[in-house]
């Protein structure tokens, strides 16, 4: 998506759009303003010591990113890694950060009305990470918090990052 396409996002009245994509049998969606790019899954280069859900990280043009395997993290779903398997290219804060998921559906738009609040149980992840839930064609529809999730330190990406910096 274009730069000046998302800034169309930006003023579209109350409407947000989010990208919805899928872990396991559940549909999550984030905000479509932090999606850099979508591509397919690469060979990354492992970090010892790190999370299983942390991949590794790769090389995306000159930049070193973390890779975070959501399926293994909210423990949902099937974690291969095929022609199939899907990496979503996050920028957050001014850093990158790829996500890797089942699959991408579809482009969301919903307004503050369609958003439901995040419940306080039964969901595979911490509520604070969940801006809340949306019926979308009669489908339960997560939606994540994207920006608290990566700058938590529950996913350790702060110490990857710094690895070996001043150690």
């Amino acid at each position: 998506m274009s730069e000046a396409a998302v800034q169309q996002t930006d003023m579209a009245g109350d409407d947000r759009e989010f990208l919805s994509f899928v872990l396991g049998d559940e549909h999550y969606a984030l905000d479509i303003t932090t999606v850099k790019e979508i591509r397919g899954y690469e060979q990354v280069t492992k970090i010892a010591n790190a999370p299983d859900f942390i991949k590794g990280v790769m090389n995306l043009r000159g930049d070193i990113v973390p890779v975070v395997d959501l399926r293994i993290k909210f423990n949902v779903g099937e974690a291969t890694y095929n022609e199939f398997t899907i990496v979503i290219m996050l920028s957050v804060d001014e850093r990158i950060v790829g996500i890797v998921v089942d699959g991408v559906s579809d482009v969301i738009r919903l307004s503050d009305e369609e958003m439901l609040p995040p419940p306080e149980f039964g969901v595979a992840f911490d509520s604070r990470y969940l801006h809340g839930l949306a019926d979308v064609d009669e489908t339960m529809v997560i939606l994540v918090n994207i920006e608290s999730l990566i700058n938590s330190n529950e996913l350790g990406l702060v110490e990857i990052g710094q690895a070996g910096v001043g150690e």
